[in-house]
Formats: C-alpha cells, sequence, structure tokens
C-alpha cells in the first residue's frame, strides 16, 4: 500500500473511527459510562506519555544526531508553548461568548435609566431561557470549529510519525485514537445539549474526523519535501503529546484522591506506557 493512502487510513482511524467508538458510550446506562470513562483517561494517559517519551521523541534524537539535540529540546519547549497558546485561545473563545451572551442582556449606557431597567429585567427574566439556548448553541459550533483543528493536527501528527517509521506511525495512531475516545463523548453529549438529534450529532461528529485526513495529508507533502525537518516535527508531535497528558488529562484524574481510586489510575497509566513500550520493543525486533 502507498505510505500516503496508508497515512490517510490511520489518520482516519485516529479522527473518524474513534468518533464512532465513542458513540458506544451514549448508549450505555450512565452510571455505567461515569465509571468507566475516567478509566479510559487514565489509560490513554499512560499511552500519550509512553508515546511521546518512549517513541516519538528516541526518534526524534537518533534522526537529528548528537549536534541536533538542541534543536529537539528548543523545539519540545517551542511545541509545548504552541499547545499552550492554542489552549488559551479556545478557552478565551469560550468566555469571551459568555460574555457576550451577557452584555446582551444588560447595556451599561443606560444603566441608570429606570425604565431601561425594567426593560432589561423583563429582557432577562422573559427570555432568560432564549439566552441559555444561545449559549448551548453557541457551544456546539464551538465543539465542531475546535474538534475540526485538533483533528487536523492530530492528522499531521500522524503523517510526521508515518514518514519516521510505519511502526511509529501505528503507534501515534493508537495513542491519539486512546486520548480522543473519551474526549469524544464529552463533545457529542455538548452537541446533544446544543439541540442536536443524536444521529445529527453523529454525523458531524464524523465529518469533523476527515479534519485528521486533510491535516495528514497537508503535512506529507510538506515534510516529504524538507525531511531534514522530519526530526523536530517527531518532537513537536511528543511536545504534543506530553502538554495533552500532563495539562489536559492528569488534572483531571486528581478530581478524585482516595486510595482505591488513585491505585486503579496509577495502574492504568502504567497499563498504557507498557502496551506502547511493549509495542515498541516489537517493532524493532
Amino acid at each position: 500500500m502507498p505510505l500516503l493512502l496508508t497515512i490517510m487510513v490511520f489518520a482516519a482511524l485516529g479522527g473518524i473511527a474513534s468518533a464512532a467508538v465513542a458513540v458506544v458510550f451514549l448508549w450505555v446506562r450512565e452510571e455505567h459510562s461515569v465509571l468507566i470513562l475516567p478509566h479510559f483517561i487514565s489509560f490513554a494517559t499512560g499511552a500519550l506519555l509512553g508515546a511521546a517519551l518512549l517513541a516519538l521523541l528516541p526518534e526524534a534524537m537518533a534522526g537529528a544526531g548528537p549536534a541536533g539535540g538542541r534543536g529537539i529540546g528548543l523545539t519540545l519547549i517551542a511545541g509545548l508553548g504552541v499547545f499552550f497558546v492554542i489552549e488559551k485561545l479556545v478557552l478565551w473563545w469560550h468566555a469571551h461568548a459568555d460574555v457576550d451572551d451577557v452584555a446582551a442582556a444588560a447595556c451599561p449606557q443606560h444603566a441608570d435609566d429606570p425604565v431601561a431597567r425594567r426593560d432589561q429585567e423583563r429582557h432577562r427574566h422573559g427570555a432568560g431561557h432564549v439566552h441559555d439556548h444561545a449559549r448551548e448553541r453557541a457551544s456546539g459550533v464551538l465543539v465542531l470549529v475546535g474538534d475540526s483543528l485538533h483533528n487536523a493536527l492530530d492528522g499531521a501528527l500522524i503523517a510526521a510519525a508515518f514518514l519516521g517509521s510505519v511502526q511509529l506511525g501505528v503507534l501515534t495512531t493508537f495513542a491519539v485514537a486512546a486520548h480522543e475516545i473519551p474526549h469524544r463523548v464529552g463533545d457529542f453529549a455538548i452537541l446533544v445539549q446544543a439541540g442536536l438529534s443524536r444521529s445529527r450529532a453523529l454525523v458531524l461528529n464524523l465529518l469533523t474526523g476527515f479534519a485528521s485526513v486533510l491535516g495528514a495529508v497537508v503535512a506529507y507533502f510538506g515534510l516529504r519535501e524538507t525531511q531534514h525537518a522530519l526530526p523536530y516535527a517527531l518532537a513537536f508531535a511528543a511536545a504534543g503529546f506530553l502538554y495533552i497528558a500532563v495539562a489536559g488529562l492528569i488534572p483531571g484524574l486528581h478530581r478524585r484522591a482516595d486510595a482505591r481510586t488513585s491505585a486503579v489510575q496509577v495502574l492504568l497509566i502504567a497499563a498504557g506506557i507498557a502496551v506502547i513500550a511493549g509495542a515498541e520493543r516489537l517493532a524493532q525486533r
């Protein structure tokens, strides 16, 4: 199979198939899915850490050679910074949408006008449910846009890994899918809350997965022409996985700190790392 087609297939698996698998959890009884999903997050954390530190980063350092070690370190720092800024922009976008909704409900220019105040009270009480619905719809749009951008970046990371080696690409796809499944469950729930039917939310969620294929194709042609940049692209991918695991997933695991839950989390994180380490060792034989 041509490498480009392989990359497209695995990018689709990382972006589209993960969304399809996530839907399964929405048909599981809520009390069961609440128990299962945290375990997926713990496992995904280990898979991301393993893929970053045991697969992507060693491959990047080997490709750059001893003279490129400093460049790999700088790329890691830059990658962490880029993902930090991306997350800040997403958070700002959500906050900005909420502020706009509040501003639409009250105009400070007429704050001292009793008639205006009375009209604003009527507006707030009579149309509060409209504003709530508008916020929910805005959240749905943000989820679709954010997922598309996120999937495009995931596709680019998968393409960079496959250009390193097929085994590295498979491991990277596995790590992407592992953290995408619980993420997609939450996004699907937001779309349904925004007023979409389950079937339409599923279709839209699946469509955002095609952005991963687009991102993979763009990265393939870009990196193929600049092979010397491949080690640094792999280091950037490692930075992305590290940021998602450390800044995105691990803080959520700390919300429950009882001994039993903590022990299970540690075991599942270790299991995720062990799966990546075992697959990496098998690939080297």
